[in-house]
């Protein structure tokens, strides 16, 4: 028996997330389980570095699991790979030591979110990124998500898991924009339920005028859940990255 570690990518379109749903509604965990059970013989159950929610991607999301496999691991990533559907893959398998854990060892996190904004929609885009067709000020935008840089309590963007504070560090903040593309990047050490998604709706009406930067510093303070903009659609986000400590 052996613990594997791997890299995988997503489109959440059609999954209730990544976490195995008592109900048996279709998971990215519940997906992957199925294949490796296949595959062994035996059930498998599959570790996250995140539970993304239902509608988010992911392009870097760290698995484990523990499996008796007596051939090489390509040929685990390849047969993982043949059984798994059109919408998962793993990027990356490799063998690791018996105590990794994904979500626990884990120092940070990075998401990314789109938004589509341009005055006409694009049907291709809309599973893979908002559509926002007011201009909005990039630069404004980017005021604001450096305020967002260091350590706060963002509990005025989201809810942590039971028993855990609303603290977290925040080490990169910014938008771009690619033509009529703007993506948010943040990197942290965790996040909060619906934090990203949150700070994007805020900042969003930073955007478009609704909220000045005095505003959302006031938001961000306040630390009242009450005091957050609109939640932006799932759709729009994507897992990028986890990053370990070795």
């Amino acid at each position: 028996m052996a613990r594997y570690r791997a890299r995988i990518e997503y489109d959440g379109t059609d999954y209730y997330g990544y976490q195995r749903q008592r109900d048996d509604q279709p998971t990215v965990q519940g997906a992957i389980e199925q294949a490796l059970s296949q595959i062994t013989h035996h059930p498998i159950v599959v570790t996250g570095a995140g539970r993304t929610d239902s509608g988010v991607h992911a392009t870097g999301q760290v698995i484990s699991f523990d499996a008796a496999w007596r051939h090489s691991t390509e040929d685990l990533q390849r047969a993982l790979n043949a059984n798994l559907p059109a919408d998962i893959v793993i990027l990356q398998l490799d063998e690791t030591t018996t105590t990794f854990h994904p979500r626990f060892d884990a120092r940070r996190r990075a998401y990314a979110y789109h938004i589509y904004n341009t005055a006409v929609r694009s049907p291709l885009r809309r599973q893979r990124s908002w559509h926002v067709s007011q201009p909005l000020d990039v630069a404004l935008m980017n005021q604001a998500a450096a305020c967002l840089v260091g350590v706060h309590d963002f509990a005025t963007f989201g809810q942590p898991p039971q028993g855990d504070n609303t603290v977290r560090e925040v080490f990169t903040a910014r938008w771009q924009r690619q033509e009529e593309l703007l993506v948010f990047f943040i990197e942290a050490n965790a996040f909060l339920y619906r934090m990203v998604r949150s700070l994007v709706g805020s900042m969003k009406a930073v955007g478009d005028g609704r909220w000045s930067i005095a505003e959302f510093e006031a938001a961000l303070h306040a630390c009242d859940r009450h005091r957050s903009g609109a939640v932006a659609p799932a759709h729009g986000l994507y897992l990028v990255s986890v990053t370990y400590g070795e």
